[in-house]
């Protein structure tokens, strides 16, 4: 059964679609925030360990939430690693484990992808298939992202 919620079948599917790629990117960094959480090693192991747990953490919850807000909207949510991998923009490294500066500027680069693609798809939900809901739900992300990319630079910070 489609919601009846003052939006096209169409625009509903158009920001389906958009959540669903989102959706991906954020699987593809949950998955090397984790897989860094298992392989980090140096001085500021115990620290980046926990500092990763934590952001895994945060980011599984970002994945429900995308999915749970695809569903929302009536449409499927993506949900096997072969979906994930065919419609993610952020790239993952196989077999590549850089060292623990690496991986918190492999982890930034990502979080501020997010966020600039965050930035151009509140426009288009907004502005063009005009889904306040889904804008605000967007928004909040962009700022989980922000403040997830504020903490990898605070690491990274040398001053």
């Amino acid at each position: 059964m489609n919601p009846d919620i003052g939006m096209s079948e169409s625009n509903r599917a158009s920001v389906v679609k958009i959540l669903n790629t989102l959706l991906a990117d954020e699987y593809v960094l949950y998955t090397k925030t984790r897989n860094y959480h298992w392989n980090v090693v140096g001085p500021q192991f115990n620290d980046l360990h926990k500092f990763f747990e934590a952001q895994y953490g945060a980011l599984n919850e970002v994945v429900d939430d995308v999915a749970e807000r695809a569903r929302t909207l009536g449409g499927p949510a993506l949900g096997t690693l072969d979906e994930f991998s065919k419609h993610a923009r952020l790239k993952e490294h196989p077999g590549k484990y850089p060292d623990a500066t690496g991986m918190l500027k492999d982890l930034l680069d990502d979080h501020e992808a997010v966020i600039r693609q965050l930035r151009v798809d509140l426009e288009t939900v907004g502005e063009v298939y005009h889904d306040v809901g889904t804008n605000d739900f967007l928004t909040g992300l962009m700022e989980q992202h922000e403040k997830m990319a504020w903490m990898l630079r605070a690491f990274l910070d040398t001053r």
